[in-house]
């Protein structure tokens, strides 16, 4: 594995290129991205690539791509401007992209404003509020776990984000009418540290899971494009998010296999089935657009 710094303006981005470039056996580079996760969470993911190319990267102000912008919010826009350009540092023309969360949100930015840069695009569980027919609850669900943070700290609003991404269906009065979890029972700290600035629990990427694709920019771009859900996924807020998507676009949600983390192999404590999730992500990869 071979670490570079791009360095812009805005950010020095950091990414990481395993394998040869260019790629040998005529496949394209294999481009793994999430957010607000940075590239220490694919790595088991791609040892199960040892034939591709495989590249990772750290988005703007993120583990270790550092920003030189005065700001702290996130945007699909800015991020995949920034993608973008790691594909133009690789000289090695459009990759296939599996994309997770978040970074799903930025690569269906990237193919909607550079629709060259993908050839296939693996979508993995966006959460894309505005595409929800209950999309003003899940707004208001979005910012009860941000309110909790700011009021109590990082545990106590982790806790309160793993009830609503863990909430089955619409976003009902039954969900607003529970009590604030108690971080003890999902093992987290009770004690608050006093930092705010978690992107996944502040306001920071409100931009993320408010965006709404760009239907016709997508379904006109040469990319083939893939949206994918978890098997474990059903009914929760990301499982939702992606079948509807999907449904934006004209297809139906590819299943594959775990939950929302599937390819993890226990980085951040919640493994997945990597393995199997490898070897369906290839399938789908390898399979005539």
């Amino acid at each position: 594995m071979a670490t570079q710094m791009l360095k812009t303006p805005e950010v020095d981005l950091a990414y990481d290129v395993h394998g040869p470039l260019p790629p040998v056996g005529g496949r394209p580079p294999l481009f793994m991205i999430g957010q607000p996760m940075d590239a220490s969470g694919f790595g088991v993911l791609a040892s199960h690539f040892p034939d591709r190319t495989v590249i990772t990267y750290d988005p703007r102000g993120l583990g270790r791509s550092t920003r030189k912008d005065g700001r702290v919010d996130q945007t699909p826009q800015t991020q995949a401007a920034d993608v973008h350009a790691v594909i133009e540092a690789l000289g090695a023309g459009p990759v296939e992209m599996f994309a997770s969360s978040g970074g799903a949100v930025t690569a269906l930015a990237l193919v909607a404003a550079y629709p060259e840069d993908v050839t296939t695009l693996v979508a993995h569980e966006p959460p894309l509020i505005e595409v929800l027919p209950d999309a003003k609850a899940a707004e208001r669900a979005r910012a009860g776990f941000r309110d909790v943070y700011q009021e109590k700290g990082w545990g106590a609003g982790m806790a309160a984000f793993i009830v609503m991404t863990s909430w089955q269906g619409e976003f009902t009065d039954d969900y607003f009418a529970q009590p604030a979890p108690d971080p003890a029972a999902f093992g987290m700290p009770a004690e608050d540290d006093g930092t705010r600035d978690d992107p996944l629990l502040s306001d920071r990427s409100w931009a993320v899971s408010s965006y709404r694709p760009d239907v016709d920019a997508l379904t006109a771009a040469p990319t083939r494009i893939v949206i994918a859900v978890g098997e474990e996924s059903e009914d929760t807020f990301t499982g939702r998010t992606s079948v509807a998507t999907a449904e934006l676009l004209g297809q139906q949600a590819t299943v594959f296999p775990s939950h929302h983390g599937g390819f993890l192999g226990g980085e951040f404590g919640y493994a997945g089935q990597p393995e199997a999730f490898a070897r369906k992500l290839r399938e789908v990869l390898d399979e005539v657009g």
